[in-house]
């Protein structure tokens, strides 16, 4: 006997195969899961004085990882006298959140972090 609506009033039983309903629960919730996406945060590091190039390259990748439906982390790295240029630092996030406009939202902006300049942006539901 397997209770099959407990809230109900009064409860719901049956008299069914103990084993056959837990192996088919667990096949239920196998293909369930299996439909499942979990979202992954990507990571893009960067520098001050990233080139031009290597943006476009960057960026690019991007925009794959945020089209499979996964977040994307970009960071600016600050080493030594690197400090000296946060602004140019945050020029290239804002950029970069331009570029990829028509795919993702900025899910935070710029914001200093010790050494690193950390942007998040995530997909944009479509």
């Amino acid at each position: 006997m397997v209770e099959v609506a407990p809230n109900a009033n009064p409860p719901v039983c049956k008299v069914i195969d103990f084993g056959k309903f837990m192996y088919e629960k667990k096949k239920k919730e196998k293909e369930a899961k299996k439909k499942q996406h979990t979202i992954q945060v990507k990571e893009l590091r960067f520098r001050p004085q990233t080139d031009d190039h290597d943006l476009e390259f960057k960026t690019r990748h991007a925009r794959e990882f945020l089209e499979d439906g996964d977040k994307v982390k970009a960071t600016v790295q600050f080493r030594g006298r690197d400090m000296l240029y946060t602004d140019q630092g945050k020029d290239l996030l804002k950029d970069l959140a331009e570029e990829l406009s028509d795919v993702s939202k900025v899910e935070s902006p710029p914001t200093m972090e010790g050494r690193r300049m950390i942007m998040i942006l995530s997909p944009e539901k479509s």
